[in-house]
């Protein structure tokens, strides 16, 4: 076990409750956004949509849905208890955001390595992935050995 001290377990605290709001506030913020129906990524979630689901239901109906459960996912993060359903909803989430770079290649890339503003603009998702990873390890490590810190 590796001793951490107390000044350092409550930076770290800290730091793991920071990245989990901002993960809410990402999410929610955005999922929001598509609920109004003023997202600026709704013309690329209706291009992978048409290329992926059409039939199921309507475009704007998805990116309804899809805002909707984004919400959720961020609020979901501001419960520890629901760290592990957050971070593995998160993964899957982020699996479907990176979809475009393969399946949308003209939206995504304008030649080989280099992206367009939109693949740039899902590339930055690797951040999310990186904070909900040390969150979610975090609440592992603390959840198991909370008090157990040694000065």
């Amino acid at each position: 076990m590796v001793a951490i001290k107390k000044d350092y377990l409550k930076m770290l605290e800290k730091a793991s409750w920071i990245n989990r709001m901002m993960i809410a506030l990402v999410y929610v913020w955005f999922g929001f956004l598509k609920i109004l129906g003023t997202s600026p990524a709704e013309g690329l979630v209706s291009d992978l949509f048409n290329v992926t689901l059409s039939g199921l239901m309507s475009s704007s109906q998805f990116v309804i849905c899809l805002g909707v459960f984004e919400c959720v996912l961020g609020l979901i993060w501001l419960f520890p208890s629901l760290t592990k359903i957050a971070f593995y909803t998160l993964i899957f989430h982020l699996i479907t955001t990176f979809m475009p770079i393969v399946l949308l290649p003209n939206t995504t890339w304008t030649s080989f390595f280099s992206l367009t503003l939109v693949g740039q603009y899902i590339v930055k998702n690797v951040v999310l992935l990186g904070a909900g990873y040390f969150v979610y390890v975090f609440n592992i490590v603390t959840g198991k050995q909370i008090g157990r810190a040694h000065v």
